[in-house]
């Protein structure tokens, strides 16, 4: 099929072999590429009956067979290669995400653990790593609140800081990327060291007049400028918070609409997802979903990862 056509209407329509073929024309451009040694020549696609579907053999290198899904997020998975593809497609085309049990009545997946553990490695495979390009030009920096509606009978709590909800900071370059992350607290100290090792040190800095992130403006060549919201400044001179407060609204959309309630344990990873799609925002869905399973290359999430680990909520960089 053609890879720029492709859509979930299309995806649909092929078998599994149609589907695995697909996959490697994505992963693989220029050909199979042994994941154990990485020779990109001499291997033999295995057909006999003694042999699952799309085995390759390495001649060349290290003599071990693999297929497309190894070295992946798919590593490993009993899931069919054509619902991975479509839930690639779903998760990469729905602007305010979708929910696991969504998603399982879509593709008629067995159970709901299945499609749980699907939806994490698809985040998984999302991830940006906070020190591979820095966010460049005018970044915006901000931080919110995040967290599902109030139980029947749970009193009202003030909205901010010193609630139970969790925080999450974003940098936003102005028309650019975004990349944002739990934090454990909102203080000079994290916010400072959010900037400083995302951020190229030529940025311009805007945020609002929040006294943690007073004395950033040394650490960048182009200043720290703010708005005063509490004044009703929400723009000056070129300076605002506008595109931050616009990636924590889609944000915020997909907790109350999709999922309704986001665990802190969890909640890195969809704002994994979020941050890849603000990311890919000016391609079309396609595009998107291209560039999400070449991203999952390397990468491993086993189901008692994201079910007995916790990580640092601080820290963008853990694996998990």
């Amino acid at each position: 099929m053609d890879l720029s056509k492709m859509n979930l209407s299309e995806l649909s329509k092929l078998n599994e072999e149609q589907a695995r073929e697909t996959i490697e024309r994505i992963r693989w451009p220029s050909g199979p590429v042994c994941p154990h040694c990485g020779c990109v020549d001499g291997h033999t696609k295995l057909n006999g009956k003694k042999h699952r579907p799309g085995v390759w053999k390495c001649n060349a290198g290290c003599g071990e067979q693999f297929t497309v899904t190894v070295n992946s997020v798919m590593e490993g998975s009993h899931i069919s290669i054509r619902h991975w593809l479509m839930a690639f497609s779903i998760i990469c085309s729905a602007k305010k995400g979708i929910s696991a049990l969504q998603l399982q009545r879509q593709l008629g997946l067995g159970s709901y653990r299945s499609a749980w553990h699907l939806c994490h490695r698809i985040r998984h495979a999302m991830l940006q790593e906070p020190l591979k390009g820095l966010l460049e030009g005018t970044v915006i920096a901000d931080e919110t609140y995040v967290g599902g509606k109030r139980r029947r009978g749970e009193k009202r709590r003030q909205p901010g800081r010193g609630t139970p909800k969790t925080p999450v900071v974003a940098l936003v370059e102005r028309g650019g990327r975004a990349r944002a992350w739990p934090i454990t607290y909102v203080n000079a100290r994290t916010l400072h060291k959010a900037l400083r090792d995302n951020v190229h040190q030529s940025a311009t800095i805007h945020t609002d007049e929040f006294a943690g992130y007073k004395g950033v403006g040394q650490h960048f060549a182009g200043g720290h400028h703010t708005v005063n919201h509490g004044k009703g400044e929400y723009y000056r001179d070129g300076v605002s918070t506008n595109d931050a407060e616009a990636f924590f609204s889609l944000l915020k959309r997909g907790v109350m609409g999709s999922f309704h309630h986001i665990s802190k344990k969890h909640m890195h990873r969809y704002c994994n997802e979020f941050s890849f799609r603000w990311n890919y925002r000016k391609d079309d869905d396609a595009s998107r979903t291209i560039a999400a399973i070449r991203a999952g290359d390397g990468k491993r999430l086993m189901y008692q990862d994201p079910i007995r680990k916790m990580v640092r909520a601080d820290d963008p960089s853990a694996p998990f």
